[in-house]
């Protein structure tokens, strides 16, 4: 961390754990509760603070919102997380999918 930038560039830093519960519980406009549930189902595990209070990154509440979309449309809450945990995969899956085709076609240009 400089003196120009104490944080050190972690506010750009999609899995840095910014977010109080309460404050996460706000911006998603849902309960604490609601995120200790979705911890207990495994969807998103919150880092701890030396005190052992709960901390979110941006990208564990973009999750949890999706969640919060599912449950909000009558999905049963561990139904969410399973479907949630399905997408992320397949997103994953998908963008390694990409990068194997390209570098396959880098390759295939590369040959004589």
């Amino acid at each position: 961390m400089t003196a120009d930038n104490p944080l050190g560039g972690r506010l750009d830093d999609d899995d840095y754990p910014a977010y109080t519960m309460g404050r996460a519980a706000e911006m998603l406009g849902t309960t604490p509760g609601f995120l200790r549930a979705i911890g207990e189902a495994r969807l998103i595990t919150p880092l701890r603070s030396e005190g052992g209070h709960r901390r979110y990154s941006r990208y564990q509440l973009r999750i949890a919102a999706r969640a919060r979309e599912l449950v909000d449309q009558g999905t049963p809450i561990e139904a969410a997380c399973r479907i949630v945990i399905l997408e992320d995969q397949l997103e994953e899956a998908q963008r390694i999918n990409a990068e194997f085709r390209r570098a396959a076609a880098e390759h295939h240009d590369d040959s004589p």
